[in-house]
């Protein structure tokens, strides 16, 4: 063992040691099925959407400005406000008036100039609530259910409930995730096997260009690698079945050198394909080359992907920054929407635009909201969901859930159940008891269901 533990440090620049110590610790976990298994695997009853699409807004976007009309807080925008966190504040006016959009009416913020074009494929829930307003736990929560302690990733778990499409590539992807708000914990297996976690591309912040995909290619040749591989078979001749299952997993990670980089090659795709994400604008590019990176991937068998955008946490100049926000995410999403309907993607794909939290109605500082973690919109598309829909609803100002609140835990169990996995069978056993991502709540929202 000696041997082969120096012969994997001294390779690759020690990738393959470190890779054998993850999964060799996946092993000691007590799990009914072998740890390292990626196979995929039957749900729990027959699903509606076969992989996920997560459009994270890091940062909290306001919902009164962008999704959630309410004409009371129009008229009486600058009169006092009562609320729990303050005895007084003052209303805040929206910006930008709202209108009905698509067949179906759905009222959008008139500073959606692209979106609008799909309101009949978007069903708009507009009670969202999660624990704390605050962005480390909220984001957490978000991600895996609690927001005391890191978790199993909600894209974990589905992986470990549904296995990969793909024998050529990572199950879960995070493009340009943040490194703050729990950072890696948002895309990690944390007491589920290393295997499930998902693979960072990218960070917040770090622009994804054709020159990163480079970074992915091994200098040494294909046959020099394979020769690799095949010594470190002989060396573990004899030894036992777990340790030949870590010598597979090596041979995925060969193949996926040799897949990899031209599923992220987005010059592959068409000069209009790529004007259609904005790649040929400042304001659209960055995350265009996000959103087209991430069809390129689901369409390749990636079964989670999520997409980040941050900066969307505005205390102040509101006007300004959430113009700035909306003007680099519209056109992109809006053609991501189109690309996946186009290719016959978007019926089995579950595509979510959210935030950790949204804002308040009230004003912080003279153009600015604060957090608002008891009422605020997401939206969800495709994958077995109705279009042009509203679902919940907040109070006359949308500070509040007062119709179907909708917790963090009934989210997560209606993305599972689209998904084709039950809440509440899929579980992994740590620490003596069975645990799953809603823990002990959760219902499926029937409602919004196709």
């Amino acid at each position: 063992m000696n041997t082969r533990r120096q012969f994997l440090k001294s390779t690759s620049s020690g990738f393959g040691y470190l890779a054998l110590a993850a999964l060799a610790q996946s092993l000691t976990a007590a799990e009914p099925r072998s740890a390292s298994s990626l196979a995929a695997r039957e749900p729990h009853f027959p699903a509606k959407a076969k992989r996920v699409l997560l459009l994270c807004m890091d940062g909290g976007p306001s919902h009164v400005d962008l999704l959630d009309h309410k004409p009371e807080l129009v008229k009486r925008g600058g009169q006092s406000f009562r609320h729990d966190r303050a005895p007084q504040a003052t209303l805040l006016a929206p910006h930008w008036k709202f209108k009905a959009t698509g067949q179906s009416g759905l009222m959008l913020s008139e500073l959606w100039q692209h979106l609008p074009d799909h309101a009949d494929d978007l069903c708009l829930i507009h009670s969202m609530q999660t624990a704390v307003p605050s962005h480390p736990q909220a984001f957490l929560q978000m991600h895996t259910g609690l927001s005391q302690v890191p978790r199993p990733s909600m894209g974990a778990w589905v992986l470990y409930g549904l296995g990969t499409a793909s024998e050529n590539l990572p199950g879960f992807v995070s493009i340009c995730p943040p490194v703050v708000n729990g950072g890696p914990a948002n895309y990690g297996s944390s007491f589920l096997p290393p295997v499930y976690q998902g693979t960072p591309i990218g960070a917040a912040g770090q622009r994804i260009v054709n020159a990163t995909i480079s970074n992915l290619k091994n200098a040494r040749p294909a046959e020099a690698q394979r020769q690799q591989l095949d010594y470190l078979r002989s060396l573990n001749s004899g030894d036992s079945a777990e340790q030949e299952a870590l010598i597979e997993s090596f041979e995925l990670a060969f193949r996926m050198q040799s897949e990899l980089p031209g599923v992220l090659d987005l010059e592959r795709e068409s000069l209009s394909t790529q004007t259609a994400y904005g790649l040929r604008s400042g304001a659209t590019e960055d995350f265009g080359r996000q959103c087209l990176l991430a069809r390129r991937l689901l369409e390749a068998g990636v079964r989670f992907v999520e997409v980040c955008q941050t900066g969307w946490d505005q205390h102040r100049d509101l006007k300004r920054d959430l113009e700035r926000n909306v003007r680099a995410v519209d056109q992109p999403i809006a053609a991501l929407l189109q690309d996946l309907k186009q290719r016959g993607l978007l019926r089995d794909t579950l595509v979510i635009q959210a935030g950790e939290f949204g804002r308040t109605p009230y004003a912080q500082t003279t153009d600015g909201r604060d957090h608002n973690h008891k009422g605020y919109s997401i939206w969800m598309a495709g994958g077995g969901v109705k279009g042009g829909m509203t679902y919940g609803r907040t109070d006359d100002f949308g500070y509040e859930a007062v119709e179907n609140p909708v917790p963090t835990c009934d989210w997560h169990a209606t993305i599972l159940h689209l998904l084709g996995l039950d809440h509440e069978k899929l579980t992994y056993r740590h620490a003596g008891r069975e645990h799953r991502l809603t823990d002990l709540k959760g219902r499926v929202l029937t409602s919004i269901l196709s």
